[in-house]
């Protein structure tokens, strides 16, 4: 069997991969040795910009599967029947650290699924949690620039953590979250993912709902506390990459199932609370979940850096019968992460394998740019319309419009009547065991305990405090006895 032979990028084959080419045995090394020139440019720009957030990841392949019929509510074609399975990519992430940081951490997870479906990719965005820490994209860029590495020190400071969540109550009931049992998944298999925005389905009749997506893990809820991430983390910072690929490969398939909370479009002016702010849960008494399917996870990536560091989401690629709402955070990702992939990875990373569609045919009049790979055919016309049989528009919108009323200018979101930063984080903590509120108590005290300015305690304690008064009676005596050790 003959070997195959190595080459250039161009294609010509390489004589020697061990030796140099050099002025004579032991002389200077030569500038017209292509390879070695080559081999060393390539090499230098191996890596990308990191994703500025989600930086470190993992991923899989593997299938979405309807259980149940929702065809009264959207006429996506990917839910429209019974047994219909549909090709998924899921890429799982920490959110603050950089690319080399370690998986067991206290940190929210990303659970971002892109279905390739048979009318273009649908990228579904989101958390392991249900709710953020902010309601307006405008304060994005701030909140993680006080959860990232400090510019001086160079690593995560608890100032800057506390200082910005006493500056933005709403985040009480998230830093709740984060700080309770779940903040610290054991595996990404053992924790469940939330669309955690409110989006929109659209039903054939044109009756719009807005919807809310939680997958609920099959393997069960499993959580590290603070001591046992520790020691993951030390003896293997790769420990949620490699629990995922090696259940993958020796055949243990993860999975979740999908339910929807759905709201009539009517019901939304009037309800309680806003329902597009991303800081609150609608409660399953108001909208009990409704089982949509089952997503499994079969197949491991062949390449990380190809399929997960190069897979690109984007909360605006919808497919009809699926849209928007107005939750202010979902309208500004809607161009950010977009964006952000076209800085990282050019504007045609959608020709990219993991990003291209694989059941739908691309007919747009996108043309040229770094890295272009789907030349048109000859003679084919860059603008719409056009008189040689090029792609048009349908005429039908991917979903239902939404009214809008009032003066343009920087309004604060709608006060509905129940509308309140803390009353969802002390239901919460109310829902939670004696054991669990203790360990929330002890996280939120080990960390808030290092904070240098005493008004920065006050601020956040004060929040603990109006989210229910033995939560904040607690932390502020742990917080105290800490400080005077």
């Amino acid at each position: 069997m003959s070997k195959r032979v190595l080459t250039t990028e161009s294609g010509a084959p390489v004589a020697d991969n061990q030796n140099s080419a050099s002025a004579g045995v032991g002389g200077p090394l030569l500038l017209q040795d292509q390879h070695l020139l080559e081999k060393l440019a390539r090499f230098n720009r191996e890596r990308i910009p990191e994703r500025v957030v989600h930086a470190r990841g993992s991923g899989a392949y593997g299938y979405f599967e309807v259980t149940d019929d929702v065809t009264g509510f959207t006429h996506a074609d990917f839910l429209a029947e019974i047994g219909r399975r549909t090709e998924v990519f899921l890429r799982f992430s920490t959110v603050a650290d950089s690319l080399g940081g370690a998986d067991a951490v206290r940190d929210p997870r990303g659970f971002a699924v892109k279905f390739y479906t048979r009318e273009g990719n649908y990228d579904l965005v989101g958390n392991n949690t249900p709710v953020f820490f902010i309601k307006d994209p405008i304060k994005f860029p701030d909140f993680i620039h006080s959860q990232k590495r400090d510019p001086f020190t160079g690593r995560q400071e608890p100032d800057n953590v506390w200082d910005f969540w006493a500056h933005a109550p709403e985040a009480t009931h998230q830093v709740t979250w984060l700080m309770g049992d779940r903040g610290i998944p054991a595996s990404y298999r053992h924790m469940n993912g939330y669309g955690s925005h409110t989006y929109q389905w659209t039903n054939a009749d044109g009756e719009a709902f807005f919807v809310k997506y939680h997958f609920k893990t099959n393997q069960g809820v499993r959580s590290l506390s603070g001591e046992q991430a520790a020691e993951t983390a030390g003896k293997d910072p790769n420990s949620h990459q490699t629990d995922l690929l090696q259940a993958i490969e020796r055949g243990v398939h993860p999975s979740w199932t999908l339910h929807v909370q759905l709201m009539p479009a009517a019901e939304a002016a009037e309800y309680r609370f806003n329902p597009f702010d991303l800081t609150k849960v609608w409660p399953h008494k108001d909208y009990p979940l409704r089982r949509v399917g089952r997503l499994v996870l079969d197949r491991n990536p062949d390449n990380v850096f190809a399929e997960v560091e190069q897979a690109a989401f984007s909360p605006n690629n919808f497919v009809p019968g699926i849209g928007p709402s107005p939750d202010k955070m979902l309208q500004g990702r809607l161009f950010a992460y977009a964006d952000a992939h076209r800085y990282r990875l050019g504007v045609n990373h959608t020709q990219l394998a993991v990003n291209a569609p694989r059941a739908a045919a691309v007919e747009n009049y996108g043309r040229d740019g770094l890295m272009a790979s789907n030349p048109q055919g000859r003679g084919a016309k860059n603008y719409e319309p056009n008189s040689y049989n090029g792609p048009v528009e349908t005429g039908r919108p991917l979903s239902a419009p939404v009214a809008v009323a009032g003066y343009t200018g920087t309004h604060e979101a709608p006060q509905h009547t129940k509308d309140d930063d803390f009353f969802q984080a002390g239901e919460l903590y109310r829902l939670m065991s004696a054991e669990e509120r203790s360990r929330l108590v002890a996280n939120i005290a080990g960390s808030l305990s290092q904070v240098s300015r005493e008004d920065v305690i006050e601020k956040n304690l004060s929040h603990f405090h109006a989210a229910d008064p033995e939560y904040g009676r607690r932390v502020e005596e742990a917080v105290r006895a800490l400080r005077e050790d």
